[in-house]
């Protein structure tokens, strides 16, 4: 059965583009690919592994048809310790390689497997905190008596550092209901100001 390297790019959201991830990707694949080469994308968070092209990929991986995973970064694959850890050990048994550019990361390796769970701890690690400093602003806000959302006149609006969390929120592929509920706005004001940006 002929194998082939797996290129793996992912966004967070629609609005984004894997054009950034394209360029170190083809020159890996003109230097070191020396089988066929087949593309995987989403447009999909990274918190979790159910993703249409990821899925594409892990079942040619699970029926012997991928020797090489290839993404840009580690973070391209997932967000999560516990996801990214269980895919390093079945990878490793079904003796697919794993090879992450700009972390320099090669899981052929003992080095290149220590540093793959560390990776995943420090993307998890960033996730966890960017929520945290989400949730501490919103506090803040609050004490401060700032209040928003609602269908009220005139409290439709959110402040330039809100409007740049609830689109960094989006980027990262937060659903539109989890990000009224943290603002405390409605759905069509939060399309209304990511339509606005």
């Amino acid at each position: 059965m002929s194998k082939h390297v797996a290129i793996y790019l992912r966004v967070s959201s629609r609005r984004q583009e894997t054009k950034s991830q394209e360029p170190d990707l083809k020159h890996w694949i003109e230097s070191h690919a020396d089988q066929p080469v087949v593309f995987y994308r989403d447009k999909f968070t990274g918190k979790t592994m159910e993703r249409p092209g990821w899925n594409k990929l892990e079942s040619a991986m699970r029926t012997g048809k991928v020797s090489t995973v290839v993404v840009w970064r580690l973070d391209r694959l997932g967000r999560t310790a516990k996801g990214l850890t269980a895919l390093f050990e079945e990878m490793r048994e079904r003796k697919v390689n794993l090879v992450s550019l700009r972390d320099g990361l090669d899981l052929s390796t003992p080095a290149g497997r220590l540093m793959a769970n560390v990776l995943a701890s420090v993307a998890q690690y960033e996730t966890e905190v960017r929520g945290e400093r989400v949730a501490a602003g919103q506090e803040v806000a609050r004490r401060n008596g700032k209040h928003w959302g609602g269908s009220r006149p005139g409290r439709r609006k959110a402040s330039p550092t809100q409007t740049k969390m609830i689109q960094r929120m989006k980027d990262e592929g937060e659903s539109i209901t989890a990000i009224s509920q943290a603002f405390g706005l409605s759905r069509p004001t939060i399309y209304t100001i990511l339509k606005n940006r």
